[in-house]
């Protein structure tokens, strides 16, 4: 199909969905089975393809598209994601941000939609707000967007004090918004030790949480033997 010059319609549709049922690939759906735990069907088609075909709708009538489009696949539902990403003007992505992000159930849409939402990094503070507003919704994978935006995109010395409020601004027993957490203090520690490590000999996390984290920074090559044994410290 050429999705840039596809006139969006019912019979279009029709023929969009008839076309990913074509290129499915059984044994990625198999794999992706495994590692994804999901309430959408699911096709089984690689992520660069899926890519293509939504930066390919970028470019033609996309807002047709994102009217139109459902939730019946897995896919269809990243490849919304990865339109709306894609989206260059706040006011336009505002229309359907929160949409998309009530329909993410798994780390992989999460995960996938938060790094292409390149409009982050010339947006900052604006996008600050945002994720504190998910981050208080206290539902699993709106706080898990708002800790991967942080992760993605706010990793840097002048937002570390932020970044460490917000998740102490966090409670929670999901397995998915706690390694959100971990990762995202992990990238902190390597890049900024001193800083994080005084965060971490004051900090308030859950038992799983904590451990985790020093568990995975002991696995950082850029750690030194000297730091990994100190911050076995803060096991709890």
């Amino acid at each position: 199909m050429d999705f840039k010059n596809t006139m969006w319609n019912k019979d279009t549709y029709i023929e969009f969905i008839n076309y990913l049922i074509s290129i499915k690939d059984h044994k990625y759906k198999y794999f992706n089975n495994k590692i994804i735990n999901t309430k959408y069907l699911m096709l089984g088609i690689k992520i660069p393809i899926l890519k293509k075909i939504a930066k390919e709708i970028r470019k033609g009538d996309y807002k047709s598209f994102l009217n139109i489009i459902t939730d019946d696949y897995y896919e269809l539902v990243m490849i919304k994601g990865l339109v709306i990403a894609s989206i260059k003007e706040i006011n336009e992505l505002n229309k359907y941000f929160d949409n998309y992000i009530s329909l993410i159930d798994n780390w992989a849409l999460c995960d996938i939609f938060c790094s292409s939402l390149k409009i982050v990094n010339k947006n900052k503070d604006y996008f600050k707000d945002i994720i504190v507003y998910l981050i208080k919704t206290k539902k699993e994978y709106y706080v898990r967007v708002g800790l991967v935006l942080l992760l993605d995109y706010y990793v840097e010395e002048k937002y570390l004090d932020d970044i460490f409020k917000i998740i102490n601004m966090i409670d929670s027993d999901y397995y998915y918004v706690n390694m959100a957490i971990v990762w995202l203090l992990c990238e902190c520690f390597i890049k900024y030790q001193d800083i994080t490590l005084k965060y971490l000999e004051n900090n308030n996390l859950n038992k799983f949480t904590i451990n985790k984290c020093i568990s995975k920074i002991k696995d950082s090559y850029r750690v030194s033997r000297e730091m990994k044994e100190y911050i076995n410290k803060f096991k709890k």
